[in-house]
């Protein structure tokens, strides 16, 4: 049998070899044959239909997990199982409508312009980006500025290029003076346009990706933007609040209570994203929030290479006992090469004041 190289399997199946090798780590689509030596995988002719179902699914959105449940079926219950998960995509979309409908009445009907209530607030902040104990590299980005921080962590290969165009597609926008309100939906905007300078960074064997987090600025209003598994954290009134949720296939199996969250932590596959820019052949779709900062807040934005290492708990002590931004980013760093660091470490800490 005439076996196909990995690149030629995925010109013929329209996916990229780094989703294939991604299918092949979950179990979805095993490679007919894995050189013993360079490790490079061969596929069958007869599994060019396996992995176009694959990447049809996947073209509508659907998590990896529900993805293998659908391949191990008859076509019969297949299709009812797609036409549920449809159901309840669209059940979530028209919810979503009707809250954004409800938004965009209030504003209207209260003629908020979003204008800054309390413009005198200024930043304090702190950066580290370090390679970790276990990379030669370092994919991850940190950026902090008066009216933008932000963290990236690249896929290993060019993830560093990767992470460092998106920060920088988000770079102009530090100098729109706009209300708060349409930050945020400049931020939805320029989503796509990270999208694509991800993209634009890799070659046809080599397509990194890189999650994002960032919060913009203007006066006490901050924009967020989140994809991936970098994180936002608040300390406020002593109490630590995580403000974004991972978008990893762990966190998905704890929200449908297949796994706890303790399980999720030390899981193998925790670190399995499911939402990344410029993993994926479809548009991204980021989580957007608008939230009012107050004086005497501090956040924290961090890559798992910090929050998969360092207790919650250690995080809110090493935030609320530390006292200027630098002394704590440098206290983060070390509690994780305390953990071992085996990955690259990115964190930025900026406290809010009045000026």
């Amino acid at each position: 049998m005439e076996l196909l190289t990995i690149g030629a399997f995925a010109r013929a199946a329209r996916l990229t070899p780094k989703a294939l090798r991604l299918y092949d780590e979950v179990g979805l689509l095993t490679p007919a044959a894995v050189d013993p030596e360079s490790g490079y995988r061969f596929y069958a002719p007869a599994q060019l239909a396996h992995a176009r179902l694959i990447a049809k699914l996947r073209s509508i959105g659907m998590p990896l997990a529900d993805i293998r449940t659908v391949c191990g079926l008859e076509p019969d219950a297949a299709a009812k199982a797609v036409t549920a998960y449809w159901q309840q995509v669209t059940a979530d979309t028209a919810t979503r409508a009707q809250h954004v409908a409800r938004l965009v009445e209030h504003l209207s009907r209260k003629g908020v312009t979003m204008s800054d209530p309390n413009p005198t607030l200024t930043v304090r902040y702190a950066v580290r980006c370090d390679p970790g104990h276990g990379r030669d590299s370092n994919e991850d980005v940190a950026y902090a500025s008066d009216r933008l921080l932000a963290v990236a962590d690249g896929t290993r290969g060019a993830g560093a290029a990767a992470s460092t165009a998106a920060v920088n597609a988000l770079k102009p926008l530090e100098l729109a003076d706009k209300p708060a309100v349409e930050l945020l939906a400049m931020l939805a905007a320029t989503v796509n346009d990270v999208d694509r300078a991800v993209r634009d960074t890799g070659t046809d064997d080599n397509q990194p990706a890189t999650t994002l987090t960032a919060m913009l600025r203007r006066g006490s209003q901050l924009a967020l933007v989140h994809v991936g598994d970098t994180r936002v954290y608040l300390l406020r009134g002593g109490e630590l609040s995580q403000l974004t949720q991972d978008h990893t296939w762990v966190q998905s199996q704890v929200e449908h209570g297949k796994l706890s969250p303790d399980q999720a932590a030390a899981h193998p596959q925790r670190a399995l994203l499911t939402r990344a820019l410029g993993g994926g052949s479809q548009p991204i779709e980021a989580d957007l929030a608008l939230r009012t900062a107050l004086a005497g807040d501090r956040y924290l934005l961090c890559s798992d290479g910090l929050s998969a290492v360092v207790s919650r708990r250690d995080l809110h002590t090493a935030l609320a006992e530390t006292g200027e931004p630098e002394p704590t980013a440098q206290r983060l760093i070390d509690l994780a090469y305390a953990a071992g660091a085996p990955d690259n470490i990115a964190c930025v800490v900026a406290d809010i004041s009045t000026a």
